[in-house]
């Protein structure tokens, strides 16, 4: 089932996840539908704070990426078409300071806005699948960015946070612009009746 994706300047976004305790057949559909609402919006990551829901739970796929990278899953390296989509459930991240790497990200979340964000080029996260069972990935490049966009979001952070004081200058008219379409929407949703996004885990 596809979801709704939040936009910027909604206040879900800047809000931490609560952490996961259930690990039922709910979680999993939300898991799922969360990564069909990525593919269908071109995406290659989707956090919970994403759709309206302020959990510790975020999808990343890169089977179709043609950037490198590369991984170690629970010291292991399988293909990434048996290990993607990921599901990360409750995950932390652990970030080697050297070396860093600059490169242009974008988001669901801010549709059309680009700008250049530094990250840690390794790092290690821990975490459940939909199941409960624990993880253990060491990954670098687009995957290591990736992850570190998506944990971001479960904790209300958001890239324009990371990015530089001229960048951010660049990118102001275009993020006006998008907060006052944000505004606006949710003023329409109120007078139309519409139910704002659920942000609790049920």
């Amino acid at each position: 089932m596809l979801l709704p994706i939040v936009h910027y300047n909604d206040p879900v976004l800047r809000k931490k996840g609560d952490k996961i305790a259930a690990y039922d057949a709910a979680l999993a559909r939300l898991a799922d539908d969360m990564v069909e609402t990525m593919h269908q919006s071109a995406g290659i990551g989707l956090a919970a704070q994403q759709i309206g829901r302020t959990i510790q739970l975020c999808v990343v796929d890169l089977r179709e990426a043609e950037a490198d990278y590369t991984w170690l899953l629970d010291g292991t390296r399988p293909p990434k078409e048996l290990i993607m989509p990921l599901t990360l459930v409750n995950p932390t991240v652990v970030a080697e300071r050297d070396p860093t790497a600059t490169a242009e990200e974008g988001c669901l979340s801010f549709p059309g806005i680009r700008g250049d964000v530094a990250r840690p080029e390794r790092i290690t996260a821990r975490y459940q699948d939909v199941q409960g069972h624990p993880h253990t990935l060491v990954c670098t490049g687009l995957l290591s960015r990736c992850v570190q966009h998506e944990v971001d979001h479960l904790n209300g952070v958001l890239f324009i946070d990371r990015m530089d004081k001229t960048t951010i200058a660049r990118l102001q008219p275009e993020l006006k612009a998008l907060k006052k379409q944000t505004r606006e929407a949710a003023t329409a949703r109120k007078r139309s009746g519409q139910q704002e996004p659920r942000t609790n885990p049920a």
